[in-house]
C-alpha cells in the first residue's frame, strides 16, 4: 500500500489475540531493557510521519512496561526565539541517550524536512543545508556508537480522516488537533512531496528509513515493537526471584500519629 492510497482489507485483530501478543512483546521489551542497561548501549529512535497515524500510541506501548530512567520520551516544543538562532540541532543534542538509555523522539530534527519545509518556517537555504548536514551529523552520531532507529508512520488519507473526525468529537482527543494538524490537511500533496525528498537525502545504510503502515494502528504497534526487538541481539538477564525479607516487627516504644492528624483525600468511589 502506498501512502495515501485506500486502505488495505484485511480481517480484524482479534482483541484477545492482540492483547496476548502485546503482553509478550513487552515482556520481551523488558528483557531489552535490562541488555541496554547492562552493555550501556546508547539507542535512539526516532518517530515521524503523518499526523494520526499512531506514533503516540505505538511509543505508549513500547514505554508501559519500561522504567523512564532507563527508556526516555522526547517531544519537543516549538523552539524559542533563543532557540532559532542556535545551530539547528543543538536543542536536540541534550536530549541524546548517554550509556545504558534508549530514547524515543516523538518528532525530531525532521522537523525542518517537513512541516517546517511545507509551512514555510525555514528558508530555503535552511532547508536545502539540513538534507545536507542532516545524514552527516547522523553518521557522527553511529559512529560514536549511538544507534540510530528511524520510523515513519504511514496512514491514507482516508484513514486519517476517519481519525480526525474521531478526535474533534471526543472530549478527551481535542487537544490531538492542532492548528498545525488542521492546515496540514490542505496540503497532504507538499507533505508527500518533502517526505519522498526528505527519504531520497536521509535514508543511509548507517541509519535507514523503516516504513510503518498505521492504516490498523494494532498491528502497527506489535509490527513496530517486534521490529525494534529485532534490530539488537540482546540476551535475557532476567534476574531470579526475590525472597522478600520479614517484615520488621512493632516497636512497642513507637507511637504511631492519630489519623485524624493526616489529611486524606475524600473516598468518593
Amino acid at each position: 500500500m502506498t501512502e495515501g492510497s485506500a486502505p488495505s482489507i484485511k480481517k480484524k485483530l482479534a482483541k484477545k489475540h492482540y492483547e496476548a501478543e502485546l503482553q509478550r512483546l513487552q515482556i520481551e521489551l523488558v528483557k531489552l531493557q535490562e541488555w541496554i542497561k547492562h552493555k550501556k548501549l546508547k539507542v535512539l529512535v526516532i518517530f515521524e510521519g503523518r499526523d494520526a497515524a499512531g506514533k503516540g500510541g505505538a511509543i505508549k506501548r513500547i514505554t508501559e512496561p519500561l522504567s523512564p530512567r532507563i527508556c526516555k520520551v522526547v517531544a519537543l516544543p516549538a523552539p524559542t526565539e533563543r532557540e532559532k538562532t542556535q545551530w539547528y540541532f543543538q536543542r536536540y543534542i541534550q536530549h541524546l541517550p548517554s550509556g545504558g538509555e534508549m530514547v524515543l523522539f516523538d518528532r525530531s530534527w525532521y522537523n525542518r524536512a517537513g512541516v517546517e519545509r511545507v509551512m514555510d518556517f525555514c528558508t530555503k537555504a535552511q532547508y536545502k543545508e539540513f538534507l545536507k548536514s542532516c545524514p552527516v551529523f547522523e553518521r557522527m552520531l553511529v559512529r560514536s556508537k549511538t544507534m540510530v532507529v528511524k520510523y515513519w508512520f504511514s496512514v491514507s488519507d482516508e484513514e486519517q480522516e476517519r481519525r480526525f473526525q474521531g478526535r474533534i468529537h471526543h472530549p478527551t482527543k481535542h487537544w490531538k488537533l492542532s492548528p498545525m494538524d488542521l492546515q496540514s490537511r490542505s496540503k497532504w500533496m507538499e507533505y508527500s512531496k518533502a517526505k519522498d525528498k526528505m527519504f531520497k537525502c536521509t535514508d543511509i545504510k548507517q541509519a535507514p528509513w523503516y516504513v510503518v503502515n498505521g492504516d490498523d494502528k494494532k498491528r502497527a504497534r506489535l509490527n513496530v515493537i517486534n521490529h525494534l526487538l529485532s534490530l539488537i541481539n540482546y540476551k535475557d538477564l532476567s534476574p531470579e526471584p526475590v525472597e522478600l525479607p520479614p517484615r520488621q516487627d512493632d516497636d512497642e516504644k513507637y507511637v504511631r500519629s492519630p489519623l485524624e492528624d493526616q489529611n486524606f483525600i475524600p473516598e468518593i468511589y
